[in-house]
C-alpha cells in the first residue's frame, strides 16, 4: 500500500470538504486527477473509502481510518517543516487557527497581521467557525489553535485566558427599549433582526440559542459585517445581538444603545485552545506564545 503526501493532504482536504469537488479545489488539483487519486487510494486499501451521494461524500470506516492517520502524516511533516524552518531560508509553515466571530472579528485582526510581519516565514489558514465545531476541530486534530467562548467543552484541551466579551442587544437610541436595564433573548422574539450570514459563528448560536426556546429569529436582512449590521441598526430597521465590543467601535455608535443580555450564554470569557496531549509544530508554538503574551490586553 503507497500513499503519498498529495494522496493524503487530497483525503484530508475532500474529508473537510464533504465532496471530491471541494477537496479537489482546496488540494489545488483538477476534478479528474483528485478523483483519479481517491479511486487508486481506495483500490489499493482494497476497501470504499467514500459513501458517495448526491449532496457530496460521507466517510466509511475504513476512511475515518484513514483520516486520522493522514492528519498525523501531516502533522508530523508540519513538525518538520516547522523545525527546519528555524536553519533554511525560505522554508515556509502554516499554522491552522479557528475562531469565533467575536475573536476573528474584534480582537485578533491586528495581534495576527503583527504576528505575520514579525515572523515572515509562516502563514496562517484561519477560519471563522462556531467555539463547538472550533474544539471538535482541535479533537481530531484538524486545527493547532483555536480562540473560543468557555461555553464550549474544553475538558482535556489546554487552555489560556485570551479576553473577555459579552453579547449585548444594539438598538437605536430612540427605540423603546434603549433604556431598559436588561432584557433577555426570550423577551425578543417578537422583534425584527438584521443579522450575519447563516455561515457566521454568532448568527449560528444566536439561532441555536432561540431554537431551544421552541423559536427563531425574525430575520428582516442578513448582511456581511458587524459595522453594516450597525448602520442598519441606526436606521431602525431592526435590533441586532452582537458582540459588546465590536458595537462599540461601530462607526454610528452615537447612534446605537447598548442593552445588557441577561442571558446566561451572553457574558463570555474567550479561550486560546489547543491540544493537550500533542506537540505543537514550531510554527503554532511561535503563535500561541505571541497570544499568550498578549492576553487581556486592550485592542489596538
Amino acid at each position: 500500500m503507497h500513499f503519498d503526501l498529495t494522496d493524503l493532504r487530497l483525503f484530508v482536504a475532500v474529508a473537510e470538504a464533504g465532496s471530491i469537488t471541494g477537496g479537489a479545489a482546496r488540494a489545488a488539483l483538477s476534478l479528474a486527477a483528485a478523483s483519479t487519486r481517491v479511486r487508486d487510494m481506495e483500490h489499493q486499501a482494497g476497501a470504499a473509502l467514500l459513501e458517495r451521494g448526491r449532496r457530496g461524500v460521507v466517510l466509511t470506516p475504513a476512511g475515518r481510518t484513514l483520516l486520522r492517520h493522514a492528519r498525523q502524516v501531516k502533522r508530523q511533516v508540519e513538525l518538520m517543516r516547522g523545525e527546519l524552518g528555524e536553519y533554511a531560508d525560505g522554508l515556509r509553515a502554516t499554522v491552522r487557527l479557528l475562531a469565533n466571530t467575536a475573536a476573528l472579528g474584534e480582537w485578533l485582526p491586528e495581534l495576527l497581521a503583527q504576528f505575520l510581519v514579525a515572523h515572515p516565514r509562516i502563514d496562517l489558514a484561519l477560519i471563522e467557525t462556531g467555539s463547538e465545531d472550533a474544539v471538535a476541530a482541535l479533537r481530531e486534530d484538524a486545527a493547532d489553535l483555536a480562540v473560543v467562548a468557555g461555553h464550549a467543552a474544553l475538558d482535556g484541551l489546554q487552555v489560556d485566558a485570551f479576553r473577555q466579551d459579552r453579547l449585548v442587544l444594539v438598538v437605536p437610541v430612540d427605540h423603546s427599549l434603549a433604556a431598559a436595564p436588561g432584557t433577555r433573548l426570550a423577551a425578543l422574539l417578537d422583534q425584527d433582526f438584521i443579522g450575519l450570514p447563516d455561515d457566521s459563528a454568532l448568527q449560528r448560536h444566536l439561532q441555536a440559542q432561540a431554537a431551544l426556546l421552541g423559536a427563531r429569529l425574525r430575520l428582516r436582512a442578513q448582511v456581511q459585517g458587524v459595522d453594516t449590521v450597525c448602520r442598519m441598526v441606526a436606521c431602525g430597521a431592526g435590533v441586532a445581538i452582537l458582540p459588546e465590543a465590536a458595537a462599540r467601535r461601530s462607526s454610528v455608535r452615537e447612534r446605537l444603545a447598548q442593552v445588557p443580555l441577561e442571558d446566561a450564554w451572553a457574558p463570555r470569557q474567550l479561550w486560546i485552545a489547543t491540544r493537550a496531549d500533542t506537540a505543537l509544530p514550531l510554527p503554532a508554538q511561535r503563535l500561541l506564545q505571541w497570544l499568550r503574551a498578549r492576553a487581556g490586553a486592550a485592542p489596538d
